[in-house]
């Protein structure tokens, strides 16, 4: 990852170089591809003004920030935060995304046992239903299934991210079946 300051109408301090430095290499955990990483940093002085202008080329994307205020590392410290936040963002939509995309479908078989002409039990399977599992909560998971004819249902949770049954039990109260829970 390449950090490249330009300082405009002043000459930075040793230290102020070396903060922003330090502050910026931060971003590196929201970057993939490091070698091609390329982060602009301005930073600018008039009169009371100090202002810093960011520009992040990063995985395919570009991303700025501007701040100002009266001291610089303030305004480094708010512009750092800006663009944090829309690193963040992207890398949280990216894994939403491919949690979606983790989601297998699920195959449902409803079987009997029957006898065979030589006396042993042979399962036999008299329906298949195919469906891929919908994110949803615990909560929201138990409404469907009141709604539906079955007795239990699979469903993606979106609290823990894993795949979990829920099923009505005789008493009419709900059971879940969480493989991650313990």
């Amino acid at each position: 990852m390449q950090i490249r300051f330009n300082f405009k109408s002043f000459e930075p301090s040793d230290h102020l170089r070396d903060y922003a430095e330090k502050r910026f290499d931060k971003l590196n955990k929201y970057i993939h591809d490091t070698e091609s990483a390329d982060i602009q940093v301005n930073l600018e002085v008039e009169k009371i003004r100090q202002m810093a202008e960011v520009v992040v080329n990063a995985d395919g994307n570009k991303l700025s920030a501007f701040e100002e205020s009266e001291d610089m590392y303030s305004t480094i410290d708010m512009a750092l935060d800006k663009v944090e936040a829309q690193m963040r963002k992207i890398r949280d939509k990216a894994k939403k995304k491919h949690r979606m995309e983790d989601t297998k479908p699920v195959r449902m078989d409803v079987f009997s046992y029957v006898a065979s002409e030589s006396g042993e039990q042979v399962r036999n399977i008299v329906k298949t239903d195919h469906y891929e599992p919908k994110p949803m909560t615990v909560d929201e998971a138990a409404m469907q299934l009141e709604t539906l004819e079955y007795e239990f249902l699979v469903f993606y949770n979106a609290e823990n991210d894993s795949v979990n049954v829920i099923y009505k039990r005789r008493n009419g109260d709900f059971g879940l079946i969480d493989p991650g829970m313990y």
